[in-house]
């Protein structure tokens, strides 16, 4: 969440900012969080008002009683239990205002960098690199994935939804082998500088709350009632978490994580829309990186994790581009965020193959993730800082998968298996039916 802070010393500044957004009921929501922490911190000052003049009276009764003046003391000590009984009212009133003031925070997004591009939609999305695409793509590799994949015997998302339900998908022999190649290919790059984690893929609300699912996003994700458990849409959600509620030093800072695990997602209101083949499912496998830093490291890093994913398309061959997400299109936790897509001649579209998103101290507020600062001179300074978050999808198999069985199906319907994931592969270097 954003600092209340910003709210209180430099509400214009702050409004200004997330008019960027382009959605008018957040700076709806801006306003009526000003007025709640106004009303709280008025509370906050008669309640302290309140018990100064308990304390005072508390201390005149006793002096009243050494002296002998016992109706006066009584009478002192009346208007004490009074006093007593309003700050008890306004103990009650201050955990009301400051929970509704907690739910808006909760759902006013955050602020987006300076230099973002301004828009209103996806339409608005500048490309900052590419499009790296060949001359021309052949006929044969114009045949949509699923169509192809069927006939391999690689894709069987109709014994898939028999399992299941719809829009759950099940990989193969090689289409199997090929997504787990995959993932492995995707850690093995990554592991030069990232710890690689196996976390729990059940969280609780309040792990799915620290990073901006909860409690916007509900409809979106899976839940376990019963236990107070979700399903994880990404490994962000328990990486950014590891370490919640601590305090770390400076001198080990930036964390850098990788975790290969499943994902799920409801994709409420995707029905009809990009569901065919691997393109949108409830399930599927990616790798995620993450980092916390301070907030001079989290530049850098958010360049290195662009590039980082970048390299991983670049190597596989597939024709890509980068984008930078524009402020009316950017997710609620979001400072900055660039996405990389791969075309799919097949499928004839662009699709999102990596999301890489710098979310300043949006993610540590809420999970209460500090650090100890030091000065010039690496010695302690006085106090905590929030860490900032960066994530991103070093990469998610789904459309990687259907973006190598189109750009790389052959003339016979086979599909050559790209040089750097052959290794994975267990000596498939063409995928063929049977």
């Amino acid at each position: 969440m954003i600092d209340v802070r910003l709210i209180r010393n430099d509400y214009d500044a702050t409004r200004e900012a997330l008019a960027r957004r382009g959605d008018p009921s957040v700076l709806e929501s801006l306003e009526r969080a000003r007025e709640l922490d106004e009303r709280v911190r008025a509370i906050i000052a008669d309640r302290d008002a309140t018990r100064a003049q308990v304390k005072s009276l508390s201390k005149d009764v006793g002096m009243l009683r050494r002296d002998g003046k016992v109706d006066e003391a009584e009478a002192v000590q009346a208007e004490s239990r009074r006093l007593g009984e309003h700050e008890k009212e306004l103990d009650r009133e201050h955990d009301d205002v400051a929970g509704r003031l907690r739910d808006e925070l909760l759902v006013i997004p955050n602020l987006p960098f300076a230099g973002a591009p301004d828009g209103s939609s996806d339409a608005d999305n500048p490309i900052v690199k590419g499009p790296f695409l060949p001359d021309e793509f052949a006929d044969h590799q114009r045949v949509p994935h699923w169509e192809s994949a069927a006939e391999l015997g690689i894709l069987d998302n109709e014994r898939a939804t028999k399992i299941a339900q719809s829009m759950w998908t099940m990989q193969r022999g090689a289409g199997a082998t090929l997504a787990r190649a995959l993932c492995q290919f995707a850690l093995d790059r990554m592991a030069d500088a990232h710890e690689e984690i196996r976390p729990p893929t059940l969280v609780s609300s309040a792990t799915l709350t620290a990073t901006g699912q909860l409690p916007k996003f509900a409809d979106d994700a899976f839940a376990i009632e019963r236990d107070d458990l979700w399903c994880i849409p990404t490994a962000e959600v328990p990486l950014t978490s590891i370490y919640a509620g601590e305090i770390v030093d400076q001198a080990d800072l930036p964390y850098r994580f990788m975790a290969y695990t499943p994902c799920y997602r409801r994709e409420a209101g995707s029905a009809g829309r990009d569901t065919r083949g691997m393109l949108r499912s409830h399930e599927f496998d990616k790798v995620e990186i993450l980092a916390l830093s301070t907030p001079a490291q989290a530049p850098d890093l958010l360049d290195d994790m662009v590039a980082r994913a970048e390299s991983l398309v670049a190597a596989l061959g597939l024709p890509y581009r980068i984008i930078e997400i524009c402020t009316g299109d950017m997710g609620q936790s979001h400072h900055r965020s660039f996405d990389i897509e791969v075309f799919a001649p097949g499928a004839d579209s662009w699709l999102e193959v990596s999301s890489v998103s710098w979310f300043s101290d949006y993610q540590a507020r809420r999970a209460n993730i500090r650090y100890r600062p030091l000065d010039d001179d690496g010695k302690p300074v006085k106090g905590t800082e929030f860490v900032h978050t960066l994530n991103g999808s070093a990469l998610a198999v789904p459309r990687v998968w259907a973006a190598i069985v189109e750009n790389y199906r052959n003339a016979d319907g086979s599909v050559t298996v790209p040089d750097e994931l052959r290794p994975y592969m267990r000596g498939i270097e063409t995928i063929t039916a049977g």
